[in-house]
């Protein structure tokens, strides 16, 4: 496998490096402060093809790779993770979705304009007993005429603050296999859609919601897919949101190795730099082997999500590594910087923070340990 990338792929990833490093670091603590979703960043990185990265050009995104698309990712999340989340749903669990399994109809009232910036999109799975259970969802979808009825709650819904249009994922027919799980595109205007905001301890700013649906009429073209298979919607959308997370977790790694490198090589103690102390230095080794051994897992699962039907043992490897490696990263940089990492306001305090949701949402690191030793028992 060849992981140099392609001139058009360097280009691509530079423009977003270029725009992770000029646009969005410098608002990134400001994000976190205020906990505001940062809409003209949004807006700016549709621009550069960043809302539609595998989408094809006839539908307005940029038509690349899902290695280019990776390294996008963890540019901006060097930067801010906050803002390569947003990314992240929009182009894994959104766009990517409406694709593959979207209607003319569905591609043609949203697609476009997901990709070009000029609606947001939201991911309605989660509930309060339909996490890492994602099937045991209890939220309905009764059937009423030409049309269905939808009823329940969504909780840590990102993106929701901002959002024109969810897909939502409720139970058709309670009683068949996985709760006979249907998806449905649905507008956010829709009435009977409430929201209640959800603050986090990290990436402030995600526009995370609870979503209720409280008796919510839909069309039957609402539907996304098949009846019954939405299931399927939404396992092949995590598969590709979790290598866009391993990605997000390396740029919060990444950036936390790199503070603690600059204040190794700073900072003074016994007469010099802490950096000379092996009791550091291996430290720094252990960390920047963990996270490049991360890297090419992430590098892997992103060729195999281009290449091949599913990766969805890839995805889980990557994801389970990378977020592990990087809130080791971190974990460690806060312990090198001591008191000046540990203070409120430190970037390493923000990243601390940041990494710490890479091993919680789009499946645990528990669900994705599940998902790698199914694979190992049946192939053995």
């Amino acid at each position: 496998m060849n992981f140099a990338l392609t001139e058009a792929q360097d280009t691509f990833v530079a423009r977003a490096r270029a725009f992770a490093k000029e646009r969005v670091a410098p608002e990134a603590a400001a994000i976190d402060v205020a906990g505001a979703f940062p809409r003209q960043l949004v807006g700016d990185a549709a621009a550069l093809g960043l809302l539609g990265v595998t989408i094809p050009k006839e539908w307005g995104g940029a038509g690349r790779d899902y290695v280019s698309y990776a390294h996008a990712v963890e540019a901006v999340s060097f930067a801010s993770a906050t803002v390569a989340v947003i990314l992240t749903v929009q182009n894994s669990l959104v766009a990517e979705p409406l694709l593959q399994f979207g209607s003319d109809l569905h591609k043609e009232t949203w697609l476009r304009r997901l990709v070009q910036g000029k609606a947001i999109g939201a991911f309605a799975l989660s509930e309060a007993n339909a996490g890492s259970d994602a099937a045991n969802q209890q939220t309905t979808a009764g059937p009423d005429g030409d049309g269905y009825i939808i009823h329940g709650t969504k909780v840590w819904v990102a993106n929701a603050e901002a959002a024109d249009v969810a897909i939502v994922f409720a139970s058709t027919d309670p009683a068949s296999r996985n709760r006979g799980i249907s998806a449905f595109v649905v507008p956010m205007t829709t009435e009977g859609i409430s929201k209640t905001p959800s603050d986090s301890l990290g990436v402030r700013g995600l526009g995370c919601m609870d979503v209720r649906f409280d008796k919510v009429r839909v069309p039957a073209d609402a539907l996304l897919g098949e009846s019954g298979r939405g299931f399927r919607v939404a396992m092949r959308a995590l598969e590709g949101g979790r290598v866009a997370i391993a990605a997000q977790a390396l740029g919060v790694g990444q950036a936390a190795l790199d503070e603690a490198v600059e204040y190794a090589r700073s900072r003074e103690a016994f007469g010099q730099a802490i950096g000379n102390f092996q009791a550091i230095q291996f430290q720094l080794a252990d960390l920047a082997t963990d996270l490049e051994a991360a890297r090419l897992l992430m590098w892997k699962a992103a060729d195999a999500r281009d290449r091949t039907p599913r990766a969805s043992v890839e995805a889980a490897m990557a994801k389970l590594t990378a977020s592990e490696a990087a809130h080791r990263a971190a974990d460690r940089a806060m312990q090198i910087l001591a008191s000046t990492g540990y203070r409120r306001g430190s970037k390493i305090e923000r990243l601390f923070r940041d990494v710490r949701a890479t091993e919680i949402y789009q499946g645990t690191s528990e669900v994705q340990r599940m998902v790698i030793a199914e694979a190992a028992i049946e192939g053995s």
